[in-house]
């Protein structure tokens, strides 16, 4: 997966997203749960996670550019922060596929390195417009 970096500053921001949402009506007809996992990931490894994610079972992610701050500050120089810019990344998997994309995620982000990214998942209530993600076994 290849995406042009954004600037960093007072610079615009252009958002490059890729959207892949549940159908309520195919959720009905195939009785689908949708759960969404939301990864903070680092800008660098982005596109491994993304990848990763789409070897799982994963069909897409929206990566929305964010900045951020936790436990571990980012390292300063002159008083500037560095590295404090991060990467949002949704994935709306089936309920069933929640735990291996989870785990890629998991290895691909390194998130058992301290400062490197967390990742959680939501319940989604309902959606539109997955019917052209779906795979016949969902």
């Amino acid at each position: 997966m290849h995406r042009q970096k954004q600037p960093v500053g007072n610079a615009q921001w252009k958002c490059n997203v890729i959207v892949y949402l549940a159908d309520i009506d195919s959720q009905r007809r195939t009785n689908v749960a949708f759960k969404c996992i939301v990864a903070m990931v680092k800008p660098n490894l982005t596109d491994k996670v993304v990848d990763s994610a789409k070897g799982a079972g994963a069909t897409g992610a929206t990566i929305i550019d964010a900045a951020g701050t936790g436990a571990r500050e980012a390292k300063t120089f002159f008083g500037l922060s560095l590295d404090i810019r991060t990467e949002v990344v949704l994935f709306l998997v089936s309920e069933d596929g929640v735990a291996p994309v989870l785990s890629a995620i998991h290895k691909a982000g390194r998130f058992q390195e301290p400062g490197t990214g967390i990742a959680f998942v939501l319940g989604v209530e309902s959606a539109i417009g997955i019917e052209s993600q779906m795979t016949n076994e969902q």
